[in-house]
């Protein structure tokens, strides 16, 4: 993603926050899926997922050196295969409390509030989005977390949403 210069001249906030960030966090359904689940008589089949979104996790890694973790309140086969195809060396599922999975991370891997990207799209991401230094929502997240978000993605859920907050990252952390 290149940053335009008005882009960059309105928002020195939103650069400032990236600047800093060394990790990013992400809820699954609603930010890495397009918020739909397949069920067959078993249960829960299959959830979509854009390559795109998994493309930005790799840049992430590679680019800025920033790991991605999973947290969410689902507990599914599908999502655990989808952090381990990413690599992902943390993932956090049938999580109840967000908040409280920061408070581990945090001690875990020393990271502080302002080192701490966010993007999350509803009522069980509010309370941790509150307590990290720099959020995001895809464009179709719900009003009252886009009230709170610093960043509101273009880009739908399941559709890119994580990779152009990914992108968007690494640009402010490389203009100058």
């Amino acid at each position: 993603m290149v940053i335009d210069k008005k882009l960059k001249e309105n928002n020195l906030h939103l650069k400032e926050k990236a600047e800093k960030i060394k990790v990013i966090l992400t809820d699954v359904d609603g930010v890495l899926t397009d918020t739909g689940i397949y069920y067959g008589p078993e249960g829960e089949v299959l959830k979509r997922y854009s390559v795109r979104d998994g493309m930005g996790v790799e840049r992430l890694r590679k680019y800025a050196g920033i790991e991605t973790i999973i947290i969410t309140g689902e507990n599914s086969a599908t999502v655990r295969s989808r952090a381990e195809k990413l690599k992902m060396t943390e993932f956090y599922l049938g999580v109840k409390k967000k908040e409280d999975v920061l408070e581990i991370i945090k001690k875990k891997n020393g990271f502080v509030k302002e080192e701490i990207a966010y993007i999350g799209d509803d009522s069980n991401d509010y309370e941790v989005m509150q307590l990290c230094g720099f959020t995001a929502t895809p464009a179709d997240g719900m009003s009252f977390i886009k009230d709170i978000a610093d960043y509101i993605c273009e880009t739908k859920a399941g559709y890119g949403a994580f990779r152009e907050f990914a992108e968007l990252i690494m640009a402010f952390k490389h203009s100058s």
